[in-house]
């Protein structure tokens, strides 16, 4: 029997609130990124919540990209903690899906459906900034794989991860777009070292990341050697084109709008219709990528317009709000400090620009 998305709306709303009555986790903004929990992970991969579009096979649902926005929008609005597996369900898996071996498959995504595999990204490199095209950790070939030696940086997770996705420079091309290949690297290969980074807040989910000669079986690359530009594209509309480039700061948000009842002025109403805005581009987004068809072009204006709603979400708080109050604005001070990552995690803005030029040009 098929759950209707309002009922699976609600379930997800229960479990939310119950795990929060028993204080089991306090929401928090950038909770897709910053609050990590394995075994609520557990619990939504006892739900079937994780890998929901995925063949039954790997464990999954066989649903549709709208039940799986339902489930990970209600996710954010609660501040939950999703951390723990939210890289490999939103773009990990879908690549190796489309990509991977069937000997990769078989070995990576039943692992990711049942909370089990926790992935961090190998994409960005020191002195490379959001140039993907200026990777210079090199894969070389040897007998039965590849050794991989480099550095990345900024890799959430990357000391809880059990896997990497990693992006490496497999030849030297005339072009800098050509000669890049896709790897799953086991974070317990030897080889591996993770430096930690702590932010601001004296946090710590960003690592900086050390490949010394690291074994990686043949079998572990995704897709066609050299090919990975083009596939890193196609993966990147997967990272933009979601909710969590809406809701990160949604907690501030709801906050707001308790606090002001029903004294809401033209500006706090201004940004509650963005956010409708913005959910419909979402919808879009999902609809097209279930009729087969996913789009780079809305997935980048999401980002882009995503991000520039998070951060006048911010601006609006930090004007109103009375910073020495209590527990409200606990959320609007972890919301300030995440926030100089939002114009860059997933391409920066002058990236996505330029993303939406090219495509309006064609």
């Amino acid at each position: 029997m098929t759950t209707s998305l309002s009922d699976l709306r609600e379930q997800v709303r229960e479990l939310c609130a119950s795990w929060r009555a028993e204080g089991r986790y306090r929401p928090s903004p950038d909770s897709w990124l910053r609050s990590f929990d394995l075994s609520f992970s557990k619990e939504l991969a006892r739900r079937g919540w994780i890998g929901m579009t995925w063949p039954r096979e790997f464990g999954g649902g066989e649903q549709s990209n709208l039940a799986r926005l339902v489930v990970t929008e209600e996710l954010l609005r609660a501040g939950a903690p999703v951390a723990a597996y939210w890289i490999g369900d939103r773009q990990i898996g879908p690549a190796i899906l489309r990509h991977g071996s069937p000997q990769l498959q078989h070995e990576v995504l039943p692992g990711i459906t049942a909370g089990d595999h926790v992935f961090c990204l190998g994409m960005s490199e020191p002195e490379s900034g959001s140039d993907l095209a200026s990777v210079r950790t090199s894969a070389v070939r040897v007998p039965g794989g590849w050794a991989i030696t480099g550095r990345k940086i900024w890799t959430s997770h990357a000391h809880r991860a059990t896997h990497a996705y990693l992006l490496a420079r497999t030849s030297v091309e005339e072009k800098k777009h050509q000669g890049l290949t896709e790897f799953v690297v086991d974070m317990s290969a030897p080889g591996i070292s993770v430096s930690p980074i702590v932010d601001m807040a004296g946090s710590h989910h960003f690592n900086e990341v050390t490949f010394d000669e690291v074994l990686v079986p043949d079998h572990r690359v995704i897709g066609q050697v050299g090919n990975g530009w083009r596939q890193v594209t196609e993966q990147l509309a997967h990272e933009r084109g979601g909710p969590e480039r809406v809701l990160s700061t949604y907690p501030v948000l709801e906050q707001l709008l308790a606090e002001r009842g029903d004294h809401i002025d033209e500006e706090l109403g201004h940004l509650v219709a963005r956010l409708a805005s913005l959910r419909a581009l979402c919808y879009r987004v999902a609809r097209e990528t279930d009729a087969g068809r996913p789009s780079v072009r809305a997935a980048a204006t999401l980002k882009y317009l995503g991000t520039a709603f998070e951060r006048d979400v911010l601006e609006y708080a930090r004007r109103v709000s009375d910073v020495e109050s209590t527990a409200a604005n606990d959320l609007f001070r972890e919301a300030v400090l995440a926030s100089p990552g939002f114009t860059i995690r997933g391409g920066s803005s002058e990236v996505l620009l330029s993303i939406l030029a090219k495509q309006e040009a064609r």
